[in-house]
C-alpha cells in the first residue's frame, strides 16, 4: 500500500491542508490500514448524496466520540472533479481527518484507470498490502454502515482486538478473526456468484431484507 503512493504528496482536509511528503509520513499514515480510495465528483449528484453517508460511516469508525479506539481505516478522496474549485467544494462535505491528491496531481487520474472505474461514485477498499479487497464498497457501505468494517478487517487479517463500536460493549461478542465465512466472503471469484453468496451469508436466504436494503440505495440516488 505503501509502495502506491510512494513519492507523492498526500494533504489532510483540515483547515491548513496539512501535506504528508515524506516517506516517513506516509508509512505512518498507511501502514497496517485498511485504505479506501473514494473516486467521485462534485457534479455527480449521486457522489453528493453518498457523501453524508460516507461521511458519517467513517466518523463512527475513526471518531474518538463514537469509539474508544479509532479503526485502522483511511480515507482517500481521489478526485475526478472538472476544476479545483469544485474538489474544494466537495472536500467541505468529507470528513476533516480525510486525505486527498491534490487537484493538479495527475495522479489522479492514473488511479482512475489502475482500479478500472466505471462509475461514481465507487469506494475501492484495498488491504494493508495494497490489493484489492473490494471492487467498489458503496452499495455494503449503504446497507451495513460502519459493520463493514468488522468484515473487512478479518478479510484483511487486520489484528487489532481493541477496537470495537461503544455500543458492542453491551454484551455483543466480536466474531473470530478467523472466521471463515467473512475470508470466503471476500475470495477473488465470479462477480455474479459472488453477489449470490453475499445475499445468502448477509441476509441468511431471506431475499426480501436484501431486496429492501437495494431498493434504498438505490432510491437514495
Amino acid at each position: 500500500m505503501v509502495d502506491l503512493f510512494a513519492d507523492r504528496v498526500l494533504v489532510k482536509n483540515n483547515t491548513d491542508q496539512d501535506e504528508l511528503d515524506t516517506e516517513r509520513e506516509i508509512v505512518m499514515s498507511l501502514q497496517n490500514r485498511i485504505l479506501m480510495l473514494f473516486f467521485a465528483s462534485a457534479a455527480c449528484e449521486s457522489c453528493q448524496q453518498f457523501a453524508p453517508t460516507l461521511t458519517d460511516f467513517f466518523k463512527r469508525l475513526t471518531d474518538e466520540f463514537y469509539v474508544d479506539r479509532a479503526a485502522q481505516l483511511v480515507l482517500l478522496y481521489i478526485s475526478l472533479d472538472q476544476s479545483e474549485q469544485e474538489q474544494e467544494r466537495f472536500l467541505k462535505e468529507l470528513p476533516k481527518k480525510c486525505l486527498f491528491l491534490a487537484y493538479e496531481d495527475p495522479y489522479r487520474r492514473e488511479l482512475e484507470v489502475m482500479f478500472k472505474v466505471e462509475e461514481l461514485p465507487t469506494v475501492v477498499v484495498l488491504r494493508p498490502d495494497g490489493s484489492i479487497l473490494i471492487p467498489n464498497a458503496v452499495e455494503e457501505i449503504l446497507c451495513l454502515g460502519p459493520d463493514c468494517y468488522r468484515n473487512w478487517q478479518e478479510a484483511a487479517e487486520i489484528l487489532d482486538r481493541n477496537f470495537m463500536i461503544n455500543e458492542d460493549f453491551e454484551g455483543k461478542s466480536m466474531h473470530s478473526l478467523s472466521d471463515p465465512v467473512r475470508r470466503l466472503k471476500y475470495k477473488v471469484e465470479d462477480e455474479k456468484k459472488k453477489k449470490k453468496k453475499r445475499k445468502r451469508r448477509r441476509w441468511g436466504g431471506g431475499g426480501e431484507e436484501d431486496a429492501d436494503c437495494k431498493d434504498g440505495a438505490g432510491s437514495s440516488w
